[in-house]
């Protein structure tokens, strides 16, 4: 047998395509919540992410790669059009994060304004006429082990490669990075050395929101691509467990939602090696590891060990200060 058909091999560049989404999405919650904002909308902002990249594909004319491309940028738009209600609401008006964002996901989410649009314009049904398709890169695409899984995903695989890089070298390496890590720990501090923090917090929620509905497209446009009513079934509160359990740290993120990549597609590799176990076991393993990380996560040595930024959810009123 092709060592490329190995089970391993496959389960590994399965791991990355079906964890490619949770990177973006993760890494998009890490960003706001370094600046101190608990953004629980990320699952209503992906479904409003996948549903508008998706109108996009079956609609506007144009070459496919030209096609695809603004697609995803119009659903991360749409999905920061939705994030900036957040914002307005838990920094502008300083209301609870928690109820402003779980409002967004009860608003946007499988029965609000995604299922809406999506069933008003009969999205449903409809095979997408554009897909992001696996790449050829550098033809090493059939290279022993490492062929399928480096040099043979989609375009938007390797865009979240260079997202993680990017997010840790604007963390640690640039001084607006320090600046939003200092936003995070302590406001009134960031706020004494001159930053901004309203300005700082709006500008990484809108991120946010960004990237969550890039990873709302990834799930329209490459995994299954089609629209489906709540199709991402609840990627958003796997994201959001993800930051914790990589610490608010970008490179743990991608290695994270890889674990949890590989614990989606489990189910479909070993059926299509004649494994027949119930599908309701491998379908509900992420959801199982993501209760695992959080009663781990809250225990008193992961506590001390954690890194949550100090200001996590905190409104900072200047006059308090």
């Amino acid at each position: 047998m092709n060592v490329n058909e190995s089970i391993a091999v496959v389960l590994a560049a399965s791991a990355i395509f079906y964890g490619t989404p949770l990177v973006f999405a993760a890494v998009g919650e890490l960003l706001a919540e370094r600046s101190g904002v608990l953004n629980l909308g990320v699952e209503g902002m992906m479904l409003i992410g996948a549903v508008t990249a998706f109108w996009c594909v079956q609609h506007l004319p144009g070459p496919d790669w030209f096609v695809l491309l603004l697609a995803t940028l119009i659903g991360g738009v749409a999905a920061l059009a939705t994030a900036l209600i957040h914002a307005i609401l838990a920094v502008g008006l300083r209301a609870n994060q928690i109820v402003s964002g779980l409002a967004l996901t009860i608003f946007a989410g499988a029965t609000g304004l995604s299922s809406y649009v999506g069933n008003a314009t009969k999205l449903g049904g409809q095979p997408a006429l554009r897909e992001f398709s696996a790449l050829n890169v550098l033809g090493l695409s059939n290279a022993p082990v490492v062929g399928p899984i480096l040099f043979h995903q989609n375009a938007l695989v390797y865009g979240s490669w260079a997202l993680v890089i990017l997010a840790w070298l604007y963390l640690y390496r640039t001084r607006t990075g320090l600046h939003l890590r200092a936003v995070g720990e302590s406001p009134e501090t960031a706020d004494v050395m001159g930053v901004n923090v309203a300005r700082y917090r709006y500008a990484h929620t809108l991120a946010g929101g960004l990237l969550a509905g890039v990873a709302g497209a990834y799930y329209s446009l490459a995994i299954t691509p089609n629209w489906i009513d709540g199709m991402t079934s609840g990627a958003g509160w796997i994201a959001i467990a993800l930051v914790i359990f990589a610490f608010w740290r970008p490179e743990a993120t991608l290695a994270g939602a890889y674990l949890f990549g590989l614990l989606s597609s489990l189910g479909f590799v070993l059926q299509a090696r004649q494994v027949h176990l119930p599908p309701e076991v491998f379908g509900a393993l992420p959801y199982t590891m993501t209760v695992v990380v959080l009663v781990v996560v809250s225990t008193g040595w992961a506590k001390q060990r954690l890194g949550a930024p100090a200001a996590l959810g905190t409104p900072y009123v200047r006059e308090e200060r």
